[in-house]
């Protein structure tokens, strides 16, 4: 425990916790969009895919064991990145506590800004997705959340207008926040710099698929697509 605390302590240490979480995290988020994208399918695969996350592994566990315990993981997984990345943050401006009278507009400053304060916004757009399509507590009429209805939640839920324009708009701080999170992993896990374009580029390609398809949807539901 004490090597472990010992690493925690070092910038590297706190870094390598972000990349791990952040593979975490990026693998759930590519799983999340295969399934949401389901919802073309119509309702009845889209029902059928939601309980089914609630039945893995049954008989052996109780319904919703598995998925509940995915959720925990995850959790976990999002606070220690969101620590590691507040306290490397801390670090950085600890480091240099008069700014620089001129900052150069390069990309890595730019991401840099982009990482802590799309960070931010994602930190609330998560408690709100829980809130909204997870509980049901937020954005419908009373008795309009059915939880064994996801298709239809899902529809009446983007049909109002401001909350499909909240959700675009973080899907956009999400697709900036996996560039660059996507591209510094590999950085972070010690790749080899020569093939430092090759990850520049699938970094792109995993931002642009993930908001493009998440994106659609709440489009698809405005436009008449899906209902």
């Amino acid at each position: 425990m004490s090597a472990v605390a010992a690493l925690w302590s070092t910038s590297i240490g706190k870094k390598a916790v972000m990349a791990v979480t952040g593979i975490v995290l990026v693998g759930f988020v590519i799983l999340h969009l295969a399934g949401n994208l389901k919802i073309y399918l119509g309702a009845g695969a889209f029902d059928a895919y939601a309980r089914g996350l609630r039945e893995l592994g049954e008989p052996i566990l109780a319904y919703g064991q598995a998925l509940w315990t995915l959720r925990l993981i995850l959790l976990a997984a999002v606070v220690l990145h969101i620590v590691a990345a507040v306290q490397l943050t801390l670090t950085s401006w600890a480091a240099r506590p008069v700014a620089y009278t001129e900052k150069e507009a390069v990309a890595a400053t730019y991401a840099a800004r982009t990482m802590r304060w799309g960070g931010v916004i994602l930190v609330l757009f998560v408690v709100y997705h829980i809130l909204h399509f997870t509980l049901g507590a937020v954005g419908y009429a009373p008795g309009q959340f059915q939880e064994a209805s996801a298709y239809r939640n899902v529809v009446n839920g983007f049909r109002v207008w401001y909350v499909s324009a909240f959700y675009i708009v973080a899907q956009a701080a999400l697709g900036l926040h996996l560039y660059h999170g996507v591209w510094s992993m590999f950085q972070t896990l010690g790749v080899d710099a020569r093939s430092n374009g090759v990850y520049r580029g699938l970094a792109v390609v995993v931002a642009v698929v993930v908001v493009v398809g998440n994106v659609s949807i709440p489009l698809a539901v405005l436009g008449g697509l899906v209902k």
